[in-house]
């Protein structure tokens, strides 16, 4: 298969504008994110999908693949399916952003269903949360799966909650999809149609669209302390995280 790596980052965050060329210990964070992308070997190339020409500028001065998209798109999946229509791939693996911190072999337990289920056509990583301030936050999706851990449904809440006994591991979603070309033509054909759906509005969470229409989103668990930076705060987070690994490597 030919598996391409895409990175969707945009400049005008409403919660923080701006954030994929915040710095993180002299280099924007996109280039972190970049940089662990092309150590998957699986991936033929890996690019940085964007409408901003800051970021586009900045990608190219430090030697990153970008391709510039359309400012219309209204999630970062759709922008995924840009992507998609101009550079031809039998799997496509969206890598957010702003989440500087993923290992290489966690970008790839994404893809590693794809070998062996031809069938499948979205798939999204999970993680068992360990701080329990994740639980409550509601800028971290919790991943509700059945036990073959096709996904049910995503939520900003606590859920599900734990009447019977306080003995349920909660899981978060890890920002790493992989997409067969024709999941991402429906993605995009919907939303032209129909907008967001139901759930996925309320929630605002992508993958709620492909579950609610009846898609089989496989999820793969893995063992990943990753931080997604969604406030300056999260920033704060990783900047003390790489500062210590690079202090470490020293």
């Amino acid at each position: 298969m030919k598996i391409i790596g895409v990175i969707p980052a945009r400049y005008k965050s409403s919660r923080f504008p701006g954030k994929p060329l915040a710095d993180i210990c002299g280099k924007p964070m996109i280039w972190w994110v970049y940089q662990q992308c092309k150590k998957v070997k699986d991936f033929s190339e890996v690019y940085v999908a964007t409408d901003d020409d800051k970021i586009y500028e900045e990608c190219q001065a430090l030697g990153i693949q970008v391709i510039m998209t359309s400012d219309k798109h209204k999630t970062g999946t759709d922008r995924i399916g840009e992507v998609a229509e101009k550079i031809p791939a039998d799997l496509i693996v969206n890598i957010q952003g702003d989440e500087p911190l993923l290992e290489p072999d966690t970008i790839r337990a994404a893809i590693e269903p794809f070998y062996t289920n031809p069938d499948l056509q979205v798939s999204n990583l999970m993680t068992k949360i360990n701080d329990p301030v994740d639980v409550v936050n509601f800028t971290v999706p919790k991943v509700i799966t059945n036990k073959e851990n096709i996904g049910i449904y995503l939520t900003r809440s606590t859920a599900p909650y734990p009447k019977g006994s306080i003995e349920y591991n909660y899981y978060k979603q890890v920002c790493v999809y992989g997409f067969k070309p024709e999941a991402l033509k429906f993605y995009c054909e919907y939303g032209k149609k129909y907008g967001k759906a139901k759930i996925e509005k309320i929630e605002d969470i992508e993958i709620l669209r492909f579950i609610e229409n009846g898609y089989k989103v496989q999820y793969i668990e893995v063992d990943s302390d990753t931080v997604a930076v969604d406030t300056p705060n999260d920033l704060e987070r990783v900047r003390e995280i790489v500062a210590n690994r690079l202090n470490n490597k020293k």
